[in-house]
C-alpha cells in the first residue's frame, strides 16, 4: 500500500512524532517495564504478539 502511495504527485508521506512527547515516552517505558516484570511469573507478557 505504501509503495502505491508513493506513486501519486498529491500524496505527502510524513512520520508521525507523537512518540517524542514526555507522555509518549513515559507510556512506553511503563508498558515496557510492566512487560520485563510480567516475564518472572507468567513466561509472557500482556503484549506478546506470539
Amino acid at each position: 500500500m505504501l509503495a502505491l502511495l508513493t506513486t501519486f504527485s498529491n500524496v505527502l508521506i510524513t512520520s508521525h512524532q507523537e512518540f517524542l512527547t514526555n507522555e509518549a515516552l513515559e507510556g512506553i517505558a511503563t508498558t515496557t517495564m510492566s512487560n520485563i516484570n510480567e516475564w518472572p511469573e507468567a513466561g509472557k507478557s500482556t503484549n506478546d504478539m506470539n
